[in-house]
Formats: C-alpha cells, structure tokens, sequence
C-alpha cells in the first residue's frame, strides 16, 4: 500500500481546502499552523499579508518552515500545549489527528477568528496509510470536535488524486456582529 500522507506533505503546494476558505480570514489575521511540517500554509498565508506561526516536533520541518514566519518546536503530543494563553485569527490543521489536542486548538481560534481543519477519516484503510484508527476521524467527529464554533463549510468523503477519505471543516468562532445583522461568511472569494 502507498503512503498516501507521504505524498500529501511531500508538496508544496497549499491544500484546495485551504486555498479555497482562506478568504474567511479577516486582513491581516495571525495564522497558526499546527504541525506544520515545511511550511506550505505558512508560506501561502505569510504571502497574503498574514503573521504566520508555525509548530512542529521535526527539527528540519522547524528550519524549513522557519523561512515564512515564526516556528515553535514542540511536540505537542508528549509535551504542553504552547500556546495555552494565545488566540488566533486563523488555525490550521492538515493531515494531522491528535485527539488529546482537539479541544485547545479549536480554543485557540480567536473570536471571529476561522478553524480550518483537514485530515484523513474513517476508509483511508482501504487505500493506504494512514491507516490506524488513532489516525481517521470518525464520521461525524470533526463537526463535534467544532460544537462551538459556525460551521461554513464542512466535508467527508473521498478523494481520488492522492486516493484518500478525508474530513475538512471551515469554521468561525463567533465574534461581535453589527447591531442586528447577522454575520456575512461567504461561500467563496469575491
């Protein structure tokens, strides 16, 4: 079987998902980039305007990713959240699944700040690793992972090009709305 989260990190180009929802964040928006491995996200949020931070446990991912903003080395697995204290305009996660870090990254999205949130699920077995359950999503797990945040935009299904079965949620935290408007989250980029 292939690796399909191999191939996946092994390029460089930012995620549809994530290109495609970026324009959820507000100007100039901190991004935090949670495994980041080399810097993809990184670089495409820090060449629109954004302070970017990055963190990961891998030294080369670490000095990699360093070259488009700020990186902590931390694994967060084993060792504290670093970020216990600090909000976010944005977080994303991609191809990432910890579930002991699932509730403080979704608290670490600022009020009217967006989670945007993509990794393998459930029937990923089928097709290549990852392929422990400890590494797919649930059906249904991202949404409840994201209960209190306003879900914009959420799938679960498969996707053939690497094959993989995947979750992927937009999702803001709610903030202060005008007086009786309701907020505007667009469906796509205007």
């Amino acid at each position: 079987m292939k690796d399909i989260a191999a191939a996946v990190h092994a390029t460089a180009t930012p995620s549809e998902w994530i290109v495609r929802w970026s324009h959820l964040l507000a100007p100039a928006a901190t991004v935090l980039d949670v495994a980041c491995g080399s810097g993809r996200h990184m670089q495409w949020f820090a060449g629109r305007g954004h302070a970017v931070t990055g963190v990961d446990r891998a030294p080369e991912a670490v000095e990699a990713a360093g070259a488009f903003g700020r990186v902590v080395a931390a694994d967060i697995e084993s060792g504290p959240w670093p970020f216990a204290a600090q909000r976010f305009g944005a977080v994303v996660v991609t191809n990432y699944l910890w579930r002991p870090r699932m509730a403080e990254i979704v608290a670490a999205v600022a009020p009217g700040g967006v989670l945007l949130y993509e990794t393998f699920a459930a029937g990923n077995e089928s097709v290549g690793k990852p392929s422990r359950p400890d590494f797919l999503l649930q059906p249904g797990e991202l949404l409840g992972a994201c209960a209190s945040l306003r879900v914009v935009a959420y799938e679960d299904g498969f996707l053939p090009e690497p094959a993989r079965f995947v979750q992927r949620i937009a999702a803001v935290r709610p903030g202060e709305a005008a007086a009786g408007a309701p907020p505007r989250h667009f469906l796509k980029a205007s």
